[in-house]
């Protein structure tokens, strides 16, 4: 796809007419959701000791952000399902909460990811592991600011993992609905930790090459980020095999375009927007497929630079630029951007075909131009 046809394509998901789609609606619900949970927790947590503030802080700072992208694809993958299941429709309401337990999911997603990281920010804000090593330091606390902090995180992510669970059983839906949803929930959340240590064992040399860098997006990222979710509405509403095979039809190559957009801004996007410093996934070493493109196409100097650059946590301003000239001149960045629009187009046409609502075709085709064109 051009940048030209690929602009086009922008242009008409934006004449999609999102009120119908009522894709803020959701994402309204959804927030209000997780307030009106962590509002309960938060008493809970101060009764056991006021002490425990500063955790049920920090969950909430972490559900306060983000784009809302997985409770909307499972809203509108149930809402595309619903009317022509054979069982009773689920309360709205109660599905609205239900979705918003992707939220906690998540960030017990980003919290763990950025301690095995060691990422310095999330969001605009300190990673969870460096505000609490900072918190010790600044209350005057015995012991290592730092493993202070890492073990605070673990069991921050912890704890919203297990509310995760919570907010769904919890949502109002039916019991059959959460006997349904309980199979695409467990093997979302399996895929997700598994994923992560994938991740990990690539940064330390296993899964090599573009193919393994592929494989890592596909379970750490892709699978969580669309195609489970879309699964787990559909299953909330009961839906037949032919609708959860559109399901992995679209959430496959949408997540996985979402996921390269991801390595792509963490490299080359503007720290203003995301949050974040364009340096740290390149500090931290992060083995995307953009650098496993680079490093197939680059002659011996190129090798050379990848291998005493990336990763390297004294690396400066000048190392990280000379590593992002290596990305394009090599074609890494090219390649990459077309391998989005070309996984894109792919999902788009799956949910163009796919046995839904036509609300939900709107709300899920602008959705995926969404994710896949963002800035941050």
């Amino acid at each position: 796809m051009t940048a030209g046809t690929q602009q086009r394509a922008t242009e008409s998901a934006i004449r999609v007419p999102l009120a119908a789609a009522d894709l803020d609606r959701v994402r309204g619900a959804v927030s209000a959701a997780l307030e009106a949970f962590l509002e309960r927790q938060r008493q809970t947590l101060a009764a056991m000791d006021p002490s425990l503030s500063p955790v049920v802080d920090e969950v909430c700072a972490l559900a306060a952000g983000g784009k809302r992208l997985r409770p909307l694809f499972a809203y509108w993958g149930w809402r595309g399902a619903v009317a022509g299941a054979s069982v009773p429709a689920e309360d709205d309401a109660a599905v609205l909460r239900a979705v918003a337990a992707l939220e906690f999911v998540h960030a017990s997603a980003l919290v763990h990811d950025d301690v095995m990281d060691g990422a310095v920010t999330r969001r605009g804000r300190p990673a969870t592991h460096v505000g609490f090593a900072t918190a010790h330091g600044d209350g005057g606390l015995a012991g290592d600011g730092a493993l202070f902090g890492t073990g605070a995180a673990i069991l921050v992510g912890d704890l919203a993992l297990v509310w995760s669970d919570e907010l769904l059983r919890c949502s109002g839906i039916s019991v059959p609905a959460l006997i349904r949803a309980r199979a695409v929930w467990d093997t979302m959340r399996t895929e997700v930790t598994a994923g992560q240590y994938l991740d990990l064992l690539r940064a330390a040399g296993g899964l090599p090459g573009p193919q393994g860098a592929l494989t890592v997006a596909r379970y750490k990222s892709a699978g969580y980020t669309v195609q489970r979710p879309l699964q787990l509405g559909a299953a909330l509403a009961g839906a037949d095999e032919h609708v959860l095979e559109a399901c992995t039809a679209i959430g496959l190559p949408l997540g996985e375009a979402f996921q390269l957009r991801d390595d792509v801004l963490g490299v080359f996007g503007d720290p203003a927007v995301t949050g974040k410093s364009a340096d740290d996934d390149l500090r931290e070493g992060k083995r995307t497929l953009l650098v496993a493109l680079a490093e197939q196409a680059a002659d011996a100097a190129g090798r050379r630079l990848l291998a005493e650059s990336l990763g390297d946590p004294s690396a400066g301003p000048q190392e990280f630029d000379a590593l992002r000239a290596l990305m394009e001149s090599t074609g890494a960045r090219r390649r990459v951007e077309e391998r989005i629009a070309e996984r894109t187009a792919v999902a788009r046409a799956a949910i163009a075909g796919a046995p839904i609502s036509d609300d939900a075709r709107s709300a899920l085709d602008a959705l995926a131009v969404a994710a896949t064109t963002r800035a941050a």
